[in-house]
């Protein structure tokens, strides 16, 4: 997928683009967001295009109208699997965590911007991404388990425990309940609870594009592939990633900046 930033139109979000911050709109706000077979596919795609792109330097996830985003449309998504043949509802299980792998393989930190109803599917892309804010008074709620699914969906099982813990994961997955915005700042799904919500992700997103962007690609892979390490495995990792970085501009752009007593600007390479 060929990607300018400052050309893409999608068919199925809104996206806007402006000093390296690039911002992913569900809007459907009539709905509250919903996804749709469509949506999902897009979105998928735009993440994965993000990986070859090094103009968008960070990426903010929100919704429309006061939402986030309520799931997978009941109509649109929900009524045609019930009536879909086995290899079917495998090809759209294997395509939703596929969003979820793009999401992760995007280099950029994504920042979800949660307002409202955040449900289903709309939970699990805010659990997808690296930095979550909640405005106060939001709902999130893995609730596979109303509609009589597992909780096991989109990486769910695996990545949830890993920012909530694991009973306060399986009690949310189990019930399906919502989990309240005190709930979540308090067991370290959001970072911060605010007010104003996109105020504070667009200013956090404007003060990382601004930083060096290799060493913030780095980061978020290494924060991912260091899951699975023993310490000596990511010391190891850590030293060569580091050098790497080491042999950067923006490296050698911080040291003079530091010695000329000034703030460095980066540049990305």
């Amino acid at each position: 997928m060929s990607f300018d930033p400052a050309r893409f139109e999608p068919q199925h979000f809104l996206w806007k683009f402006e000093n390296g911050v690039g911002t992913i709109t569900l809007n459907r706000p009539e709905r509250k967001n919903p996804l749709t077979f469509e949506s999902y596919e897009e979105l998928r795609a735009a993440f994965y295009a993000l990986d070859h792109n090094y103009a968008v330097k960070v990426v903010v996830l929100r919704g429309a109208g006061g939402n986030f985003c309520s799931g997978g449309d009941v109509h649109e998504i929900i009524g045609p699997l019930t009536k879909m043949k086995p290899d079917g509802l495998l090809k759209f299980t294997r395509m939703t965590g596929d969003l979820v792998r793009a999401m992760r393989a995007c280099p950029q930190p994504i920042i979800a911007a949660v307002e409202g109803v955040c449900a289903g599917a709309g939970a699990i892309m805010a659990m997808a991404s690296d930095i979550r804010f909640g405005q106060p008074g939001c709902r999130t709620a893995f609730l596979f388990s109303r509609v009589g699914l597992s909780g096991a969906d989109m990486g769910a099982c695996a990545m949830l425990p890993r920012l909530v813990g694991h009973g306060r994961a399986a009690e949310l997955l189990f019930t399906g309940r919502d989990m309240t915005s005190e709930e979540g700042l308090a067991w370290g799904f959001y970072n911060r609870v605010v007010e104003d919500v996109m105020a504070e992700a667009y200013a956090l997103a404007e003060e990382i594009a601004k930083g060096p962007s290799i060493a913030h690609c780095i980061t978020k892979r290494q924060l991912d592939l260091e899951r699975n390490m023993t310490i000596d495995q990511a010391l190891e990792a850590e030293a060569r990633v580091q050098a790497r970085c080491m042999e950067t501009n923006d490296f050698k752009r911080a040291y003079e900046a530091f010695a000329n007593k000034q703030k460095p600007v980066f540049q990305g390479n």
